[in-house]
């Protein structure tokens, strides 16, 4: 697959390592909105987005990080709290006769499917920005739709069943991701959380063939992302082809840059909880710019969080690592000027609302 352009030459063609956090749950308290809306609606969630990006002019964002999209597409009962990312409630694949009943379904039909792909259609309209889409990994896909107990089991007690569910979440996963590059994204990160369980040799069985498939597909710049201690799993993770590797705050970065070739880019990793969430603006300042000086030699590091943030973050942590990140002092930055983040639009932000509003549904008397 022919892409634009690598990440690694956007990296290391900055003065600075770019600054990416993946804040989209934190937007929530600028704009008053709840997870859900932002879930179901893709003109409040790109709201949220531009929001963000407005103030703390970011050189990259995400859409919302969602695991449980491509598996509601595909029917599996899902719950959504108002305030809380969803969840699948429970699995439906325990034979390879299940499968069959979801061979004929269309996830870009799907209603939340289309929230995200429209999403990145309007930050590819007005973000100025690299603009990033998420997609489910195939192992974390099959874990959701076998149970994440029996998924592990099938890896040595069931692997033809897994092999089979495993094939099919690519095919569904490479299909969503290719309509989100098409809507724009210019990077496509593959969440493979559940991986983690899994040693190089299964991973490379069970997960890391089937991403690498999906990255060969993608038009967009791959990214693989993987919850907790990777450390094991780096040089698995390398071989999928993924331009970019995005690390949880457990892994050792620095460590990991001394063993990732040079044009595999680094992405993290400031905790998000412990170091978000929970310290002081000072602290986070501090944090971030202790990981920065560990990082300088390498070239090929994109500042990050781990993971995504919690909802309930500080706007004034995230403020502090953006500060930290364009190499300002503490406090530099007044929190939202009229005409702040304008380098990093295509229209003015009045254009820019009444384009959001203009998604929203009209109430009707009769509804």
């Amino acid at each position: 697959m022919i892409r634009r352009t690598s990440l690694a030459w956007i990296v290391r063609s900055q003065e600075r390592p770019p600054v990416i956090p993946l804040m989209g749950f934190p937007g929530v308290q600028i704009n008053h909105t709840t997870l859900k809306q932002n879930g179901f609606n893709w003109g409040v969630q790109f709201w949220t987005l531009f929001e963000l990006a407005r103030r703390f002019q970011p050189d990259g964002i995400f859409t919302f990080m969602d695991l449980s999209v491509e598996a509601n597409a595909l029917g599996l009962p899902v719950t959504y709290p108002l305030h809380e990312s969803p969840t699948v409630e429970y699995p439906l694949v325990k034979m390879e006769e299940d499968l069959q009943a979801f061979y004929h379904l269309d996830v870009l039909r799907d209603g939340r499917v289309r929230v995200f792909i429209e999403t990145l259609r309007l930050m590819s309209q007005y973000l100025n920005i690299l603009r990033g889409g998420y997609c489910i990994g195939p192992f974390t896909l099959a874990g959701l739709m076998i149970g994440a107990t029996d998924v592990a089991l099938a890896t040595i007690e069931n692997p033809d069943l897994l092999h089979k569910t495993l094939r099919f979440c690519t095919h569904v996963i490479s299909r969503y991701a290719a309509a989100l590059c098409q809507a724009g994204a210019d990077i496509v990160a593959i969440l493979e959380p559940t991986a983690v369980m899994l040693s190089p040799r299964q991973f490379r069985e069970f997960s890391g063939q089937y991403v690498a498939q999906i990255v060969d597909s993608l038009e967009a710049m791959p990214v693989l992302h993987i919850c907790g201690n990777t450390t094991h799993l780096l040089d698995e993770m390398v071989a999928t082809g993924a331009q970019g590797l995005s690390l949880d705050s457990a892994v050792d970065l620095p460590a990991a840059a001394r063993r990732v070739p040079e044009e595999v880019v680094l992405i993290g990793n400031i905790n998000p909880t412990a170091v978000m969430l929970y310290e002081t603006p000072a602290n986070v300042y501090r944090a971030t710019c202790d990981l920065l000086e560990a990082m300088a030699p390498h070239r090929n590091f994109v500042l990050s969080t781990g993971c995504d943030l919690p909802p309930e973050t500080p706007l004034a942590n995230i403020q502090a690592f953006m500060d930290a990140g364009h190499g300002r002092p503490l406090g530099a930055t007044p929190e939202v000027a009229p005409e702040a983040g304008l380098s990093i639009v295509k229209a003015h932000p009045e254009a820019i609302m009444a384009a959001i509003e203009s998604t929203w549904p009209t109430p009707s008397i009769n509804s």
